[in-house]
């Protein structure tokens, strides 16, 4: 029997997971949700989750999505006696199971040709700084980075600005075997909130291991007087990882959206996605 792939939308406190991805041994978000979903389906084995973006340890999200194959048959008894439909039945059953780290803010059938992973056309990231004794809330210490020099945002914006565009960013990626890090940087902008926090906005069609956190890695020593705005694009065209950039903590940084091609074309740009990843390696 054909399986039925649902979407799920996903929101996550990253603070005492090790990542998304399972591991042996360590509590992720992957886990526990294969192990919610498995519980209320009641699947003779482990639901298998793809997933848009493989956040790591200690990352949040509010707009992570995965997708997973499962049995018409099992899902279609998930409402039980209620009238209710098997998306709606399950959004409110896996509230109950979750722990309160974990939520699932919809559950959907999916379009033909939805990959969570390959039909996504881009992803938006939050990093969050405070640089000033009153933006030192103790409420946000797990979403928030504290920085000792106050920074200088218009210097961050100059600097962000001349690494947009389609880059080899191999200078802020994790190099894996046979995986490019050629990406398309979309946006990467700076704003002072009312309450003080700078807030970093990065979107790129995707991104490689640890890309964001080095990019923000590199303009705050922009922000903060100790490099020159033109450095983090000198870094860039180097292809090669420089030691003057620290890859900031990961608490700082939120997935905040999955954006996806129309219904129409979500099958074509899962394929053409796919036919590149296999081309670059």
């Amino acid at each position: 029997m054909a399986r039925l792939r649902l979407r799920l939308d996903v929101g996550y406190e990253g603070t005492e997971f090790s990542g998304w991805a399972a591991q042996p041994g360590l509590r992720t978000v992957e886990d526990e949700l294969s192990r919610a979903l498995t519980i209320m389906i009641r699947a003779p084995e482990p639901v298998r989750l793809t997933v848009a973006g493989r956040t790591d340890a200690g990352v949040h999200a509010r707009g992570q999505v995965a997708h997973a194959d499962v049995d018409p048959q099992l899902w279609a008894r998930v409402p039980g006696r209620s009238d209710r439909t098997a998306e709606d039945a399950a959004r409110t059953r896996l509230t109950g199971i979750l722990p309160a780290d974990i939520s699932v803010s919809r559950v959907s059938r999916a379009a033909a040709g939805f990959d969570a992973r390959f039909s996504a056309t881009s992803r938006r990231y939050l990093y969050r700084l405070a640089d000033r004794d009153a933006a030192h809330d103790p409420l946000r210490r797990r979403d928030t980075v504290m920085v000792r020099s106050e920074l200088d945002v218009d210097a961050m914006r100059e600097a962000s600005w001349n690494l947009l565009g389609l880059n080899d960013f191999a200078a802020f990626c994790r190099k894996r075997e046979g995986a490019t890090t050629v990406r398309t940087l979309l946006d990467f902008s700076w704003t002072r909130l009312d309450d003080g926090i700078v807030a970093g906005t990065v979107v790129a069609d995707a991104f490689c291991h640890s890309m964001v956190r080095a990019l923000v890695g590199a303009v705050v020593p922009v922000g903060e007087g100790r490099r020159a705005a033109g450095w983090p694009a000198e870094v860039l065209a180097a292809r090669q990882r420089d030691p003057g950039v620290v890859v900031m903590p990961p608490h700082g940084l939120s997935l905040e959206e999955v954006v996806y091609a129309e219904d129409d074309r979500l099958g074509a740009r899962a394929a053409q996605t796919r036919a590149r990843r296999v081309a670059a390696g």
